[in-house]
């Protein structure tokens, strides 16, 4: 007998995963692929969970999570202003991709389509064909710093289309989408009544003044708007599994029905730790700053690569730089630079055909490491 659904089968290992499993294998190897914080979660955070233990807030908590959660949550965080009931409008998940995997369980009928940025962050592909969805791909270019345009989202509607997704600061450009943008795709999903899943994981990591604009504060999309964000990258929590959605009251009504059924709920302790987080944001700012002074660190040593192109990233913890001047697929170049200089990125292909031709490049690691990775990535370009 045969045991495994053929959709199962179809699941494939990511790139990026496939990368951290070669050099696994290797020493004397820099990572500049992995997409979290370097850093331990903050010892504050820590120690609210440590207290929790003591307390005994180690049970099953509603499936929604804890209200005390929801409402720090709903008054805490940039949704203040957009006005979400807790009790009906947000519920904690397992982590960013718990909230996504119950927004697509609920939402997608066989054949549905959402509209997928290209290049975007691989899983979300996956997802929604694993959940009877079609993904389908907005194509973005360098010129428009990968940034989604709205005619080119209005022209791949069809009667089909169920969602949008965008995800800005961007996962794997660091691209920060602007507000008129936004406005005109927001004004598009209303004139096509269409759901809008706004994946902000990383909206506390933003750097030259760009802004953290939600769209769900348009004019009209409040109610045809699922915002998704943990507290991963903002917070250093990535292994804590702690993530939420604010939207339509009906629309979160199903996704706790469905965690009920597959998951029960998020883990106690950590939804006390994460109330104590966030009333503190100025644990995001020492975070951001981080990764503002990597970030400079890393454009500069880039500029100092002959061949080398980087994007402009606003956001997030990525680079995307352009490395088709030396004639190699982004795989290839990937492969041979894990190969000869002991550097993990990841190739611009994993995320989408567009993608073609860049590296993602993960400022997530040590200055100093950063530093030597730059000059290992030099050094590998001059042999090219």
């Amino acid at each position: 007998m045969e045991f495994i659904s053929q959709k199962a089968k179809g699941l494939k290992q990511g790139a990026i995963r496939a990368m951290f499993d070669r050099a696994g294998t290797m020493t004397n190897v820099i990572s500049l692929g992995i997409g979290e914080p370097d850093m331990a979660t903050p010892q504050l955070v820590c120690d609210a969970a440590t207290e929790a233990l003591h307390k005994g807030i180690t049970h099953y908590t509603p499936n929604a999570g804890t209200l005390d959660f929801r409402k720090a949550i709903a008054a805490k965080s940039y949704l203040k202003d957009i006005g979400y009931d807790p009790a009906r409008e947000i519920i904690v998940t397992n982590g960013g991709m718990g909230a996504l995997s119950l927004l697509f369980l609920v939402l997608l009928e066989e054949g549905d389509e959402i509209l997928i940025q290209d290049p975007q962050w691989l899983n979300y592909v996956a997802q929604v064909e694993y959940c009877g969805g079609k993904a389908v791909r907005v194509p973005t270019d360098k010129a428009h710093n990968f940034i989604m345009q709205p005619e080119t989202i209005e022209k791949l509607i069809t009667p089909k289309t169920k969602a949008l997704m965008i995800n800005t600061p961007n996962n794997p450009t660091g691209s920060v989408m602007d507000e008129e943008t936004m406005r005109q795709i927001a004004e598009i999903a209303v004139k096509h009544d269409i759901l809008v899943i706004s994946d902000d994981v990383y909206n506390t990591l933003l750097y030259d003044g760009a802004k953290n604009t939600c769209i769900a504060a348009f004019p009209g999309m409040k109610e045809r708007t699922a915002v998704v964000n943990s507290l991963s990258k903002s917070y250093a929590m990535t292994g804590w599994r702690i993530g939420f959605v604010a939207g339509p009251a009906e629309l979160v009504s199903a996704m706790t029905k469905c965690q009920e059924n597959f998951n029960a709920c998020a883990n106690a302790p950590g939804q006390y730790a994460g109330t104590v987080a966030l009333a503190h944001p100025e644990l995001c700012e020492e975070l951001r700053k981080v990764f503002e002074n990597r970030r400079r660190l890393l454009l500069d040593g880039l500029k100092g690569i002959k061949g080398i192109e980087s994007n402009d990233p606003k956001g997030a913890f990525y680079v995307f730089a352009d490395i088709s001047s030396f004639g190699l697929s982004s795989a290839d170049f990937c492969n041979r630079l894990l190969d000869e200089q002991k550097v993990v990125c990841i190739p611009g292909s994993a995320f989408g055909a567009c993608g073609e031709g860049f590296i993602r490049i993960a400022y997530t690691c040590s200055d100093s490491d950063l530093a030597e990775a730059v000059a290992r990535i030099k050094t590998f370009c001059e042999s090219l």
